[in-house]
């Protein structure tokens, strides 16, 4: 079965990343001797990230859809209105087939078993690589954790097509979550003192990537799953190592985003995309130019020259909006391009105007245009050194600690020349009060970066009550989703996510 996996990605994927492999064709990386040789590893190896890229707007919509960012005015047919407004029942279960994300994890499973056995010319890089796949492979079950809760735990490659053999039920939360720290340990392990970046890009994962998911799943572990501060002193630990690796805040929001900022010291890992290779998905956050053209930005410019091709299926939130709304924080345009039916007399609308409002052009993954046409190749981050510093203020509120140097840290660089200290530092105050301020400056920071869902759901049921207003108490059995009958048709031994009756 390893020949379904490794010969099309090789053909898919081999010219993308051809300077990690020597100069045999993929044709010569027969199945018999995939696992025989180093550039068939490194073959593989390129393959593990060309899967994470196919999964990465199934990563976003679980980790953002049901948040409160989205569900405003869209100047196309909206799409995930039922992820949106929670509208979720047995019979209209989003992400069949657990979001393909078994797939992935198959794939890296053969990887982990067959690599050690692969003679390396060094065994620092054959270390390096089963490093970054017990990490993609904590991050994958982290996933499934988050969204359903119970899964199944599959640590074996798929070698055999019975349908039968692949039944299995889903184990409790606490020996998922067991199973995703002991990934983590093997993966820092097999890092070791490595703390490098494979090929020197942040498009890999690293021992910098391991140790931010560390952070994130033991503040979750501590806070949902009765780890208390013992997981929090570990999440601590984690996430004050990374400054030591080479990654750092960017000087400015304006030096973050775009395809030229995307090699900044911020990004921990990052999803690649390159022309010819293949386009992110944020196309469906813009609009096309016919709709666009004759409108007018925040500050009355006219878009009639404005070059674009997507559609505009996701509109933020009038929460959002408001949120946003503060034109200090350079955020606020780094996030969007707000557009209105006029130019208000060359004035613009410097502050919302719901009345002349048409909609938004998501702005941080705008790619770049190149003639005529605009190209989506911007790298996607999933973990930054933002996250960690606003992880790191999460683990010490939760231990008792003061919070608010790294909520100023973040603060301070969106707000750059306008920042004053003395008005606008926040105080430490009570743990609630810590953490609505920390969830509130992760929400401007990580808009359209698949944050926002998983943050209120970290921070505890009672947030995510509060904060999503098609949720209501006695509705906290839809913070998991239910799998779906197809999903228990294949696999008898699976029982629906509790709650879910209809």
């Amino acid at each position: 079965m390893k020949k379904y996996i490794y010969l099309l990605i090789t053909v898919l994927v081999l010219s993308a990343c051809s300077n990690e492999l020597d100069s045999k064709s993929p044709s010569e990386l027969t199945v018999q001797g995939f696992w025989n040789s180093e550039e068939g590893a490194k073959a593989a190896h390129t393959g593990l990230y060309a899967n994470i890229r196919a999964s990465a707007q199934n990563l976003w919509l679980l980790g953002e859809m049901r948040s409160d960012i989205w569900g405003g005015r869209t100047y196309e047919s909206p799409a995930s209105e039922n992820l949106i407004e929670s509208n979720i029942t047995i019979a209209t279960a989003p992400f069949n087939g657990w979001a393909d994300l078994y797939v992935r994890i198959y794939r890296v499973n053969d990887f982990i078993v067959n690599l050690p056995n692969v003679p390396f010319t060094k065994e620092s890089e054959k270390a390096h690589l089963l490093g970054q796949a017990y990490g993609l492979r904590a991050f994958y079950y982290y996933t499934l954790l988050k969204t359903w809760g119970d899964v199944p735990i599959i640590l074996e490659p798929l070698t055999d097509i019975d349908a039968s053999s692949l039944s299995k039920a889903r184990s409790p939360q606490a020996d998922v979550m067991a199973q995703i720290k002991s990934d983590i340990a093997a993966s820092l392990n097999a890092f070791g003192s490595d703390g490098s970046y494979w090929l020197g890009t942040r498009v890999f994962w690293s021992k910098a990537a391991t140790l931010a998911l560390k952070g994130d799943v033991y503040i979750w572990s501590g806070n949902l799953l009765s780890g208390g501060n013992a997981d929090f002193i570990e999440a601590k630990s984690a996430l004050e190592q990374i400054s030591s690796l080479g990654v750092s805040l960017a000087p400015s929001v304006s030096k973050l985003w775009g395809v030229e900022n995307e090699g900044n010291a911020e990004f921990i890992f990052a999803i690649q995309y390159k022309r010819d290779e293949a386009e992110n998905f944020y196309s469906n956050l813009t609009g096309r130019t016919t709709e666009i053209r004759p409108q007018f930005n925040d500050d009355g410019a006219s878009m009639n020259s404005f070059i674009i091709g997507g559609a505009n299926r996701y509109g933020q939130s009038e929460k959002t909006l408001l949120l946003l709304d503060d034109n200090n924080d350079t955020r606020k345009d780094a996030a969007f391009i707000r557009l209105y039916t006029d130019n208000n007399g060359g004035a613009g609308y410097p502050t919302y105007n719901a009345s002349k409002y048409f909609g938004s052009i998501f702005n941080k993954f705008l790619g770049r245009v190149d003639g005529t046409v605009r190209i989506f190749e911007n790298d996607v981050p999933v973990y930054r050194y933002a996250d960690v510093i606003l992880l790191l203020a999460e683990a010490k509120n939760l231990l008792g600690e003061d919070p608010s140097a790294e909520i100023n840290q973040i603060r301070a660089r969106a707000y750059g020349a306008n920042y004053d200290s003395a008005t606008m530092d926040y105080v430490n105050g009570s743990q609630l009060a810590n953490t609505n301020a920390i969830l509130n400056e992760r929400y401007k920071e990580f808009i359209g970066e698949g944050k926002r869902w998983w943050d209120l759901r970290r921070a505890g049921n009672n947030f995510v009550i509060e904060n999503i207003r098609f949720l209501n108490p006695g509705d906290e059995y839809k913070l998991l989703l239910p799998i779906t009958q197809d999903m228990i048709g294949r696999n008898p031994l699976l029982d629906q996510t509790p709650g879910y009756t209809n």
